[in-house]
Formats: C-alpha cells, sequence, structure tokens
C-alpha cells in the first residue's frame, strides 16, 4: 500500500523536489539490493522459513516507527532500513516456492504464488488510494499490520510443513559436492548477463511505482483514487489472466519467446503514454504493462530456479532478486533525470527503445545459458539422479 504513493507522498505531503524524492525512491532500491544480498544468503545459511517469518515481523516494525518521520535525513536511513529487511523476504519466498512445489510444476506454483501476490496488489493500491486521502501516515500503520499479521499466520502454517525436494540418493555425496562447488553464481557468466537483462526489463517496469502515478498527478491532476485504481488494474487483470494462461502456455513455447515477447510489449505500452490523454486509454495502457509482467515475470524466475544447483537456489535468487533491486535504485533516479531535464514525453520514448534492447538481449542470454558449459554439466546431473 505505502509503495505505490510514496513518490506522491514524498513530494505532495512533505513537500520535496524531485531530486529529493527520487534519491528517497533510490534508497529504496539500495536497500532492496542489499536485501537480495543478505536475503539469499541467509536462505543458503539458516533457511527460508526463518528469513520470511523475520523479514515480515521486522519489517512491520519499521513501517510503525516511520508513520510518524517526516524529516528528509531520517527518511533517507530509514527508508533503506525498511526495504533491507523487508526485501530480504523475496529471495527466501521464491525459494520456498521451489522447496514446497513438485518439479513438475514449478512454472506453475510461482505463477501461482504471483497470482496471490498481485490480488494484494490489486486490493492494496485500491485501499491505500482512500486510506492516503484520509492520512498517509495511517498508510504506514496499516502496511505495518499486514505485514505483521502475514508474518503469524505463516509461521502458524508453515512451521512443521515438509518440502518435496530432497537430495537423490542414488548421487555420492563427494560427486554432489563436486557438482555443486563447480558452479558459483558469481562465475556463472550466461547467467550473469541474464541478469543484466533483467535488470534493464525492471528498471523499465518499476515506472508504473515511481513516475506514472507522478504523470497522473502532475499532468492530468488525477485523484488518489484515480491513481490507485488505475494501478489496482494492474494486479487485478495479472491476477485473473496470468494463472489461466500460463496453465494453457504449459512447456509449448520456449523462455525466450515468452519474454522476449513480454519486454517488446512493455517498451510498446510505455510509448503510448504520448499518444493518448483519456483516463480510459490509460487503463488500456496498464492492461499492455500487465500482459508484459504476465508474459516475462513468471517464465524469468523459471529460467533462474532451473538455472540454480541443488544447495544453491538462494544464492541464485538473491542475484535474481538483485536485478530488480538494483532496478528499484535506477528506476527513480533516471525516471525523474529525464524529467527534470527532458519531460515525461522523451522519458517514455526512452524506455521503449530501452525495453526494445532489452527484448534482443533476453533472446541471446536464454541461448547463452542452454548452449553453456556449465547447463550441460547440469543435464548430466539430472541424468545420474
Amino acid at each position: 500500500m505505502v509503495l505505490p504513493f510514496l513518490s506522491v507522498y514524498l513530494t505532495d505531503a512533505l513537500d520535496f523536489d524531485l531530486k529529493q524524492a527520487g534519491l528517497v525512491m533510490s534508497m529504496f532500491g539500495l536497500g532492496s539490493m542489499a536485501g537480495a544480498f543478505i536475503g539469499g544468503w541467509l536462505t543458503d545459511t539458516i533457511g527460508q522459513f526463518k528469513v520470511q517469518v523475520g523479514s515480515l515481523l521486522l519489517g512491520g516494525l519499521m513501517f510503525f516507527l516511520l508513520s510518524g518521520v517526516s524529516a528528509y535525513y531520517l527518511l533517507v536511513p530509514g527508508v533503506f532500513l525498511l526495504s533491507l529487511i523487508s526485501e530480504s523476504l523475496r529471495p527466501a519466498n521464491a525459494s520456498s516456492v521451489s522447496f514446497y512445489a513438485k518439479p513438475e510444476n514449478i512454472t506453475r506454483a510461482f505463477s501461482l504464488n504471483r497470482m496471490a501476490v498481485n490480488l494484494g496488489f490489486s486490493i492494496g493500491p485500491a485501499l491505500g488510494g482512500v486510506i492516503a486521502a484520509i492520512s498517509f501516515s495511517l498508510l504506514f500503520v496499516v502496511d505495518g499490520i499486514t505485514c505483521m499479521a502475514a508474518g503469524v499466520l505463516f509461521f502458524f502454517y508453515f512451521k512443521n510443513k515438509s518440502g518435496n525436494i530432497t537430495p537423490s540418493s542414488k548421487v555420492e555425496p563427494t560427486k554432489l559436492s563436486k557438482i555443486i562447488k563447480s558452479r558459483s553464481v558469481l562465475s556463472d557468466k550466461p547467467f550473469l548477463f541474464f541478469v543484466f537483462m533483467s535488470m534493464l526489463y525492471a528498471t523499465c517496469f518499476f515506472q508504473i511505482f515511481t513516475t506514472i502515478p507522478l504523470y497522473f498527478r502532475q499532468v492530468y491532476q488525477l485523484s488518489e483514487y484515480a491513481i490507485g485504481g488505475l494501478l489496482a488494474s494492474n494486479g487485478l487483470m495479472v491476477f485473473l489472466v496470468e494463472m489461466v494462461l500460463v496453465y494453457s502456455i504449459g512447456n509449448r513455447i520456449n523462455l525466450w519467446k515468452l519474454i522476449s515477447a513480454g519486454t517488446l510489449l512493455l517498451g510498446i505500452a510505455f510509448i503510448s503514454f504520448n499518444f493518448v490523454n483519456h483516463l480510459a486509454f490509460f487503463f488500456l495502457i496498464i492492461a499492455f504493462i500487465s500482459l508484459s509482467e504476465i508474459l516475462a515475470m513468471p517464465y524469468m524466475v523459471t529460467a533462474t530456479t532451473k538455472r540454480a544447483p541443488l544447495g544453491k537456489q538462494g544464492s541464485y535468487l538473491g542475484m535474481y532478486t538483485l536485478s530488480f533491486s538494483s532496478a528499484f535504485v535506477l528506476a527513480p533516479f533516471l525516471g525523474t533525470l529525464v524529467i527534470d531535464h527532458f519531460g515525461f514525453t522523451i522519458l517514455w520514448y526512452a524506455i521503449g527503445v530501452l525495453a526494445t534492447i532489452t527484448a534482443f538481449g533476453f533472446y541471446f542470454a536464454l541461448h547463452w545459458m542452454n548452449n553453456s558449459t556449465i547447463d550441460r554439466q547440469t543435464k548430466n546431473f539430472q541424468q545420474l539422479t
């Protein structure tokens, strides 16, 4: 609920200028980067269960603490710490999906998880718009309550649950250890290039949280209710469509085709802002962005999971999460910088060009991953097990 309105809160309620608001939003991204790295490491070290419970409970507490903070010099480190704690959830959560799901259902499991997230995102901004119209401080309090409630529910439901992934007894421990050690995430060049492309995609996509609300507010003077409704339509469409579409597609279409098509569609959606000026068309553009998300994101995390060896899923998913966290640093900083110097029109064109380049980058990255020596080692390992 807080994140979609953070840029509006900073500029309207606290009277920050665009550069100050961009820096605070970027601090959220820096915290996300740190959280992704620490969350991935902690997931491999102490397990996904403890990381998720800790992140939800402590993240909720941070929302309470920030509800009364308005000073710029306190918000900058406060938002960083909030993001670090909250975003450490993501690699642990992704790891738990692959841990609890059956291997043959991994893409559908991630899609189901994203469906739940997007149901929340369809409710959150709409409810957040109503609460923000009453009080921005109350927005932080309510978001804190939902985080802590999720932490409590997660603890009691999953504390005794066992997963579906167990190491095969057919492979000797020494052989398994050699296979795992031979594949460090930092030495996996094809995957690192894939992560870089993911960061570029997310830099474009995250404008939905940063510059798009500013665009609706500053250019068209839309109310918090209208902005919340537009953003909520994104989550609602993903919730209604993604699971059905992913189930229909199954494994019939190559990952690179789906991800590249989704990335191209994202660029088309942002360029379209320069040619429409009516609320109905804004909903259509958000629908295009949602379809891009549906085609790209579940298959990006599937490609990551397939790439990760046993014992290193936390590190690989943490690196993938880091790409999105890095984008949350770049997205508000670059977006507000371009707006400040060139305006919204140039920003939308620039995102369209960047998305097109990224689509071709995904094509190259996924082919490189499929044809690399390290991937053949994984296939040999799968045959052994």
